[in-house]
């Protein structure tokens, strides 16, 4: 089988954590790091303010953080990342209801891809209940949104953060 330029079957799993409560964003990370290795960036405490949709669940004054792997990962690993971090997100649950949510996905050169247990228009069935859909793609240099992305994640800050991890991510590939 030829593979088109630039495609891998390793990818860098990337994790955003999102939560009222960022003194969860340690604890969530050492079980991140037991289960996927060495984090090799982790970004700053970012305010999360893009849409009310976590509110009800995670309260107010949402926080988000994120953290890449200095491990690659095939593909199908990534996807059953998705399964662990819903494991995850209910040991840290109260009365029935998420203080974090995890969202895994990857980079490659090409794309951001996010993992879902939600299904829509622009999503694809994987198995086991989870969805990918991507999220970002690269073109001229840079990460470029679609127009389902997220509005989080078609912001300035979000696209820097991408961008050094596909650089990370890149520089691991040439090795």
């Amino acid at each position: 089988m030829v593979r088109p330029q630039g495609l891998s079957d390793r990818a860098k799993l990337v994790v955003g954590l999102l939560s009222g409560n960022a003194e969860l964003f340690l604890k969530v990370k050492n079980i991140l790091e037991k289960a996927f290795g060495r984090v090799d960036f982790e970004s700053g405490i970012l305010d999360f303010k893009h849409t009310d949709y976590y509110r009800k669940e995670l309260g107010d004054n949402l926080k988000r953080k994120f953290f890449s792997f200095e491990r690659l990962l095939g593909i199908k690993d990534i996807c059953k990342a998705k399964l662990r971090t819903v494991s995850i997100e209910r040991r840290f649950s109260k009365n029935g209801r998420r203080t974090v949510n995890i969202d895994p996905g990857y980079v490659d050169l090409a794309k951001l891809v996010l993992f879902s247990t939600k299904d829509y228009s622009h999503r694809i069935y994987l198995a086991n209940g989870i969805f990918a859909e991507v999220t970002l793609f690269f073109k001229d240099g840079a990460f470029r949104a679609w127009p389902w992305t997220y509005p989080d994640y078609k912001t300035n800050e979000y696209i820097a953060i991408f961008n050094h991890i596909r650089d990370i991510y890149r520089d691991q590939k040439r090795g």
